[in-house]
Parts: C-alpha cells; structure tokens; sequence
C-alpha cells in the first residue's frame, strides 16, 4: 500500500481502539466538564465581567485538556506493537495518522470546552469567526507538537516529566499568538492586521508539521 493507503487504514485503527475502548474520550470528558465546573462555581458571577480573566482560564483549559489527550498517542503503544507496524507501514504514515487523529480528538474537545465555557461564564467573543479560527490553529498546533513530544518521550522511562520539558519552549510562542488573537476577538486590543499574527500561527503549524515528518522516520528506527 502506498502512504495515503496507511495512513487511512491506520486512522481508521485510530478510531475503533476508541469507539472500542471509550477510556480516553471518557477521561477527556470528565477533566473538561469537572474544570469547568470548578471554575463556575468558584467565581461565578465575577468571570462574566472579566473578558481577559476569561481568555486565561478558557486557555489553561485547552491546553492541560490537549496534553491530557495527546499524552499517552506513542506511550499506550508497546514495544510488540511498534515493532509490528515497523514491518508493516511506512513511518510517515504512522506519524501522519496520529496527527490526523489527534487533531480531529482536539477540535472536538476544544468545541466543547468552549460551548461549556460559554454557558458557565458567558460568551464575551466579539469577533466569533476570528475566535474559532484561533481555536482551529490552536487546536492544529497543539495535536502537531504534542504527537511529536510524546513519540520522543515514549522511547524515555520518565516519559511525562520529559513532555513537559520538551513541549514548554515550543508551546510558549504559539500560546503568545493564540492570546494575542483572543484579545482581539474579545474586543480587548484594536488591530486590523491581525492576519499576520494568523499567518504567524499558521507558519508555525507548518514548520513543526514538516520538522515532525522529516524527523520521525530517524526516530521510529531507533
């Protein structure tokens, strides 16, 4: 099969572990619901005034629920089965498909978290459009940079401290970014060129989409 082939049935494999074992998804579920709950009931009223407060806590929420989802992509996966899909599949499609996978998860929960948020604490978006295409490239570079951390972190015994120490120098920029955007569609800061920031944005999803395809196939070999 070619590349496109894999990838496909290997996504597909992706989605019958979890419609088969639902544990993630369900965990997933559970961390965003409970957090945001959490967060209703201990400011209430207050959060609904506070548009910057709003973006902080909506953000913090996407990313801890991103690593929670993405965390365990390569570390689930034992050494039996790496190794079957080493002489089976081409390593691109492998890292293509958990991508695809993850970014698909993402949205999802990202979705949710923000129609929750919004129901708990207000919706004080703006610029709605300019907000969900934020949380689109978010929600892209976050299941890029996380897939690629947790295939390096699963050939490590501390995997988890080593997530967090890998993805805290390339998430800093992309959360600037994604912060700045929020502000804008909040109504919090005046700018009409706030395209470049996307285009920023997008250009790092590139860069660390190509950095993961180049680099994986040395690591998969190892």
């Amino acid at each position: 099969m070619n590349i496109l082939s894999q990838t496909k049935a290997l996504l597909l494999k992706e989605f019958r572990l979890e419609f088969r074992q639902k544990y993630a998804i369900s965990g997933i579920l559970l961390y965003v619901l409970s957090t945001v709950f959490i967060v209703y009931i201990t400011l209430g009223e207050q959060l609904k005034g506070a548009r910057a407060m709003w973006a902080v806590l909506f953000w913090i929420i996407v990313l801890f629920s991103s690593v929670n989802a993405i965390a365990k992509s390569f570390v689930q996966e034992n050494e039996k089965r790496q190794l079957y899909y080493y002489t089976l599949v081409n390593p691109t499609a492998v890292i293509l498909s958990k991508m695809l996978y993850n970014c698909l998860l993402l949205m999802a929960i990202n979705l949710l978290s923000y129609a929750s948020f919004c129901v708990v604490a207000g919706n004080p978006i703006q610029d709605s459009t300019l907000f969900l295409q934020t949380l689109f490239l978010g929600s892209i570079g976050f299941s890029i940079t996380f897939t690629f951390i947790s295939a390096i972190s699963g050939k490590a015994n501390q995997s988890a401290t080593l997530m967090a120490i890998l993805s805290f120098p390339v998430i800093i920029p992309m959360l600037m970014t994604l912060m700045r955007l929020s502000k804008i569609a909040l109504g919090l800061m005046t700018d009409t060129a706030y395209y470049k920031d996307m285009l920023i944005l997008l250009c790092i999803d590139i860069i660390l989409a190509v950095l993961s395809w180049l680099l994986f196939p040395y690591l998969w070999r190892d």
